[in-house]
């Protein structure tokens, strides 16, 4: 608080370009959670992830699927769009997602483990991949079912 004013100054917020996945099959939703954390501290997510300086959103979105599942048969069918989400007080950002239906060309089991390598740099994230029915979408974490009814349309 400044105590001339009675006014708490907030840090200017920065737009960050994310990118976030929907794989659907046979009316289910990839997602993941991570496992070193909590349910209560990261909830369900589905694929999502920074866009790189020099990286369109669509290759980013097939890089973010494929490096948090593990799997590679990735093939875009639509942006369905995008959003606005303000993670304020966790990081003074706003994140712009562009929002992006994919499909999956190969095999996948029910449930596996896979883990992100963050380009060698620090400790690996662990995730634990598995699929739930569209309708329990509803679960996902930081807006990120903000989209989900345009898979509709």
């Amino acid at each position: 608080m400044n105590s001339q004013e009675g006014v708490r100054l907030m840090p200017e917020k920065v737009v960050k370009e994310k990118v976030l996945v929907y794989v659907v099959r046979d009316g289910e939703l990839l997602v993941f959670r991570h496992t070193d954390y909590s349910y209560e501290q990261v909830g369900i997510q589905v694929p999502a992830g920074s866009i790189r300086a020099g990286e369109s959103p669509r290759d980013a979105a097939l890089r973010e699927a494929r490096e948090e599942t593990g799997l590679s048969g990735f093939k875009v069918l639509r942006k369905l769009g995008e959003f606005m989400y303000d993670i304020s007080p966790y990081r003074w950002e706003l994140l712009r997602c562009h929002v992006f239906e994919l499909e999956l060309c190969e095999p996948a089991p029910e449930r596996w483990d896979s883990q992100e390598d963050h380009d060698g740099v620090g400790e690996p994230t662990r995730f634990e991949c598995f699929w739930i029915p569209l309708e329990a979408a509803h679960i996902l974490q930081s807006g990120q079912g903000t989209l989900l009814g345009r898979l509709y349309d």
